[in-house]
């Protein structure tokens, strides 16, 4: 049999998804060096791909705009571009009817995708498996590689590297202090007395986020007392942002996509997780990684996978019961 010419790795959910997922182009790669790979993400994210190197396009669905018609030229598309194997990492209907009539001969899945009948290898996907997810996507193309873990990378050029320079005068620090989901960020006031606890540790403190997470930071920077804050919410781009906080003395963030930043740069991170819990599978992955979470047994948690826009109890003990203790300790570990 002849080795594959040509993947597309479908994974068209959230921004710390597609990074994830970056860990496969790296492993397919490693086996098939001359092989072309390509990626398949929703629009919006395909900043975190711009000039990857062993990538040779990014194909972007707009599913906010003409969605469904969208869709159906992706499957025009895919069928067109004749690959060898389809990789898909997403478990939903949209991405599974992509991979099912891309006519490629590989045709690779998760099971609980529900176009999975139609795929030439269904993989099994357990979140009770105690699993990372890169290692759950792993699996998808164990059979075309090995069994060996590769970690996700992303690829911030020169460019951004150079951009963000000026920011990196002394010791610093990156806070990414919002989530999408509420029950899955660490309350600002939080974060406020953290930050005054700290002011001589450090001689800057960077706020990251997009532009929908100013508002917050900025309420952040004014109720500190410290000076050295400095809101880059919505400043920098994925791979900016990836460039700062390569070289942090910490990067501090919830369980969201900045922390899937920090390990795909390798970059120090501590994780603060409130309603959610690690065993899901989602953790941090860098050498100098730090886990923060209640100490208190609360039989509410975990309240989902993904968190709530409120707590479902009413008290958000799994937040509140953080002090910033916690993570003093792991910037001075």
């Amino acid at each position: 049999m002849s080795a594959p010419r040509s993947f597309l790795i479908i994974q068209t959910a959230f921004i710390g998804d597609v990074i994830l997922a970056t860990a496969l182009i790296e492993k397919i790669h490693k086996f098939y060096p001359v092989a072309n790979i390509d990626f398949l993400l929703r629009k919006g994210n395909e900043g975190l791909l711009v000039n990857h190197p062993y990538l040779r396009d990014v194909l972007i669905w707009n599913k906010k705009r003409d969605k469904i018609k969208n869709l159906f030229k992706l499957v025009s598309l895919v069928r067109a571009r004749k690959y060898d194997s389809v990789i898909n990492v997403h478990r939903f209907a949209s991405s599974g009817l992509i991979t099912a009539f891309s006519g490629a001969n590989n045709k690779i899945g998760f099971d609980k995708n529900p176009w999975s009948f139609a795929f030439t290898k269904k993989v099994k996907h357990d979140l009770n498996s105690q699993l990372h997810e890169i290692d759950r996507n792993q699996k998808l193309i164990e059979s075309l590689t090995d069994g060996e873990r590769e970690l996700p990378k992303l690829y911030p050029t020169q460019i951004n590297f150079e951009s963000v320079l000026k920011y990196k005068t002394g010791k610093y620090l990156c806070i990414a202090p919002t989530s999408v989901w509420f029950t899955k960020q660490l309350p600002p006031t939080q974060w406020i007395d953290f930050i005054n606890a700290i002011k001589n540790q450090v001689e800057h403190i960077y706020l990251l986020g997009s532009p929908s997470d100013k508002e917050v930071c900025n309420s952040i920077v004014e109720k500190t007392a410290n000076e050295k804050v400095i809101n880059l919410a919505g400043e920098l781009s994925f791979l900016e942002s990836a460039a700062l906080m390569k070289d942090a003395e910490m990067n501090y963030v919830n369980d969201s996509a900045p922390m899937h930043l920090a390990s795909a740069m390798n970059a120090p991170v501590t994780a603060v997780f409130c309603s959610t819990v690690p065993a899901f599978g989602f953790g941090p992955l860098s050498d100098r990684s730090f886990i923060v979470q209640t100490p208190e047994q609360l039989s509410c948690r975990p309240c989902g996978l993904h968190g709530y826009k409120s707590c479902p109890e009413g008290h958000f003990k799994c937040a509140t019961s953080i002090t910033t203790v916690f993570l003093q300790n792991c910037l001075a570990t």
